[in-house]
């Protein structure tokens, strides 16, 4: 059970990783950008590449990949989805989920429909066994020891920018009220572009932490949508403690269900998605004022 329940938590962490960036763009931005999983993609293949093909050691893969896929969200930011902040939220989701289908296409042209393998260092193979034996034994993988770890500083950091430092307090007066924060000599677009290709850089630093974990192939993006639209969707898009907790609760659950009732596949996701929303419709946590 309580290796289950590890497992859980570091899946959860790995979606929070992953989903995060859609957080901040849907809650913060008020954009629905259903290609973030494209980017996600980009950083898992960032990653496969860098150490397959030019020996780049894995750790150093991971602010590559971030950087990698913060750079590529910038410069669509200013060709592509900058013109579309204006439009309505169906205009919006038709554009990105194009986006998606365009992302898969390519990835499948290039490298193919097979399944990329990650090689991680030696200290990241092993595993750590408590209570071996007892009742209560937990098997702790040292990778996912390392995902649990990273996902814990990313939360403080993230949550220290955005409640602690002057561009977070610029965020979120330009999401509150755009022409009111241009008067006062904020630079909107500077905010937004930065914004933005922060989101896009945390999903591709997700897709390189899980790309040992998860299934990385084209289809990355369409498999895991609705994973990361659950997380922001139950979790709520006005903090980071929301996603985290989703995040959280659909890792455990979703770990647990397919341990002790295989056959019902991701049933008990969906149905914990659908009592939560039920008793909030609008997520776990909302933040009062504003556009929330």
């Amino acid at each position: 059970m309580l290796t289950i329940l590890f497992d859980g938590i570091a899946y959860g962490m790995l979606l929070f990783i992953l989903a995060v960036g859609l957080s901040v763009t849907m809650g913060l931005m008020n954009f629905i950008n259903l290609a973030h999983g494209a980017f996600a993609m980009v950083g898992g293949y960032l990653t496969v590449i860098l150490m397959q093909r030019h020996g780049v050691p894995f750790l150093l893969c991971l602010p590559l990949a971030f950087l990698g896929s913060a750079l590529l969200g910038a410069v669509l930011e200013r060709t592509l989805y900058r013109p579309m902040y204006s439009k309505p939220h169906l205009n919006q989701v038709l554009f990105s989920i194009g986006l998606t289908f365009m992302a898969v296409a390519v990835m499948d042209y290039f490298f193919t429909s097979s399944q990329q393998i990650v090689q991680l260092p030696e200290w990241l193979k092993g595993r750590t066994e408590l209570g071996d034996g007892t009742a209560w034994a937990l098997g702790m993988g040292h990778y996912r020891l390392f995902i649990i770890a990273a996902c814990v500083g990313l939360t403080i950091a993230l949550q220290t920018i955005l409640s602690r430092t002057r561009f977070g307090s610029r965020l979120r007066a330009s999401v509150d009220d755009q022409r009111v924060a241009a008067g006062l000599g904020i630079n909107v677009n500077a905010v937004f572009l930065l914004t933005f290709a922060a989101g896009s850089g945390l999903a591709g630093l997700g897709g390189a932490l899980g790309a040992e974990i998860l299934i990385l192939d084209p289809s990355f993006p369409l498999r895991y949508m609705v994973y990361f639209l659950i997380v922001v969707a139950v979790g709520g898009t006005s903090s980071i403690t929301g996603p985290l907790l989703a995040a959280l609760l659909l890792g455990i659950a979703d770990v647990a269900g397919k341990y002790y009732i295989p056959r019902f596949g991701a049933f008990i996701v969906y149905f914990l998605m659908i009592v939560i929303l039920i008793w909030r419709p609008q997520g776990l946590f909302v933040r009062k004022g504003g556009k929330a």
